[in-house]
């Protein structure tokens, strides 16, 4: 038979293959998928791929004796053996050197020959990434846990030395656990939850990010409590807190703040289950503390990156001042009351404009436990300018726009002006004058505003809602102020722009406040 009539040799497929993989295609020694029909899931990635892509996941280690293989679920590999009976398994060699992979067969390593490790580690590497991608998907979620993803991370998780590896690993499951089905596997994968929650004691910041975008996840899905019962252990709890504390990177400062407010936000038996022994590991000093380090950056460094550190902070902070056992202890500490009223006084709210809300909603609770508070910034000019100033970033939040006016309220019965200097109501009628438009546009847009929005503060015996008593005192600051005004040395072109302005204002309050009266 001529030589070019023959049958093709094993090394002449091996070069094929070869070439369709450097052109591109799809491997040959890669799993196939399995009949159609055991797929109920519709997709638009090859099943085979999503296989493949597991299948080289298959984690491997050594055992003592010799080399050892760790395989992956009988589903692939019946899968595997099905379609291709070429499929290579894969196996660790240990020559108490180096570990190196190598397949059955044809292309196995023999003496004298070497393996790039990092060449393997990169190819798994890059199908690891491409299945975080795929799992970000639903439909696509739902098929990688069909075919037993979760026992190949998990296998994963409990060998690999590679924070790589484990970050990856995590990252997978983070994106799977957005999803409500593959949710209920990670709950049911036995082992699984403890091992992710072992990787809090790793020191790598990466995989730390990944953990708890994970356990958030977990906290905020109807399987909380498991995830909240694995969390339980004061050796965890204080291994989040010193993560939380010690940190200078502000990504896993943000992650682990935010899976404290996932707990906040979660069923009430996880906050029973956590939050009370999180108090009493120092959560309450450890959070104001962590507020005051933002408040510095921001102060002095203006680094836009920290923005959203500083966010979750406070959003964490204003959880815990909701709740009715911790809210004293939070509200009663002056240092954190300071910060919150820095931050109200900031010049540049446009960069911290929803840090600035969260700090009014802040202020708010806590003048409405501690009211004497309210006393040591009666006076504070720049904070009352303040509070004008994030007017603008409130129109969407009814909540934000009611505690600004319940602070302004608290701060200007306050206000004697029968008994201020001159200069003092000078200043004073200065800033409610340069903040007159935005007062009108306030009102205005939420004239509608029913009267059940807004707190109720007691005044001369009477209760009015903040909003109207905070109008009526301005009202009256004004009247005070026209009544002064005829001692003083008067420049004509000054004076009728001003009287026009307290006039303007006056009309403005006059016509809310008997609005809001009649309602």
């Amino acid at each position: 038979m001529a030589a070019s009539n023959s049958a093709p040799t094993r090394g002449d497929e091996e070069e094929q293959q070869q070439d369709k993989l450097e052109e591109g295609f799809f491997p040959s020694h890669h799993p196939s998928a399995p009949p159609d029909e055991l797929f109920d899931i519709s997709t638009t990635v090859d099943p085979s791929y999503v296989i493949s892509l597991i299948r080289k996941l298959l984690p491997v280690a050594p055992k003592s004796g010799g080399n050892t293989e760790i395989r992956g679920s009988n589903y692939i590999d019946e899968a595997v053996n099905s379609s291709n009976d070429c499929c290579k398994r894969m196996e660790i060699v240990d020559d108490s050197t180096k570990s190196v992979f190598r397949g059955e067969g044809d292309g196995v390593l023999r003496e004298g020959e070497s393996a790039s490790l990092p060449a393997v580690e990169e190819v798994w590497e890059e199908c690891g990434c491409v299945l975080w991608d795929l799992a970000a998907n639903q439909t696509h979620a739902e098929l990688l846990v069909q075919n037993f993803v979760l026992d190949v991370l998990l296998a994963n998780l409990m060998v690999t030395q590679s924070v790589r590896a484990t970050e990856i690993c995590l990252g997978i499951l983070g994106n799977l656990a957005c999803h409500e089905v593959p949710m209920k596997h990670i709950v049911s994968t036995n082992g699984l939850i403890a091992v992710i929650v072992d990787q809090l004691f790793l020191d790598d910041t990466q995989c730390l990010c990944e953990a708890f975008r994970l356990l958030s996840s977990g906290l905020r899905g109807c399987e909380c409590i498991k995830w909240a019962e694995a969390l339980q252990s004061e050796h965890i709890l204080s291994r989040i807190l010193w993560i939380m504390e010690n940190t200078l990177n502000p990504q896993l400062i943000e992650k682990s703040v935010g899976l404290l407010s996932s707990m906040l936000e979660s069923q009430k038996d996880v906050e029973h289950t956590l939050l009370s022994a999180l108090m009493k590991l120092g959560l309450a000093s450890i959070l104001v503390n962590l507020l005051a380090f933002e408040m510095s950056k921001l102060t002095h460094d203006r680094i836009p990156e920290r923005h959203p550190v500083l966010d979750v902070i406070l959003r964490a902070l204003e959880d815990l001042c909701v709740i009715d056992v911790y809210s004293l202890e939070i509200c009663s500490n002056k240092e954190f009351f300071q910060l919150v009223c820095d931050l109200i006084k900031f010049p540049d709210k446009v960069e911290v404009s929803t840090s600035c809300v969260t700090a009014g909603v802040l202020i708010a609770n806590i003048l409405s436990d501690v009211p004497d508070l309210a006393s040591n910034i009666s006076q504070d000019f720049p904070f009352l300018q303040g509070l004008f100033d994030i007017f603008p970033f409130t129109s969407e939040d009814s909540e934000a726009r009611c505690a600004l006016w319940s602070i302004i309220a608290r701060l200007l019965v306050r206000v004697r002006e029968d008994e201020m200097s001159t200069s003092s109501l000078r200043q004073i009628v200065s800033i409610l004058l340069s903040k007159s438009d935005v007062i009108e546009d306030d009102l205005f847009d939420h004239q509608f505003d029913e009267n059940k929005n807004f707190e109720s503060l007691a005044t001369s015996g009477r209760k009015l809602n903040a909003r109207t008593l905070a109008l009526r005192r301005i009202a009256c600051i004004l009247n005070k102020w026209n009544a002064l005004r005829d001692s003083f040395e008067k420049d004509m072109m000054e004076e009728r722009t001003t009287d026009e302005k307290i006039c303007r204002l006056l009309g403005i309050c006059h016509k809310h406040t008997v609005f809001d009266a009649s309602e």
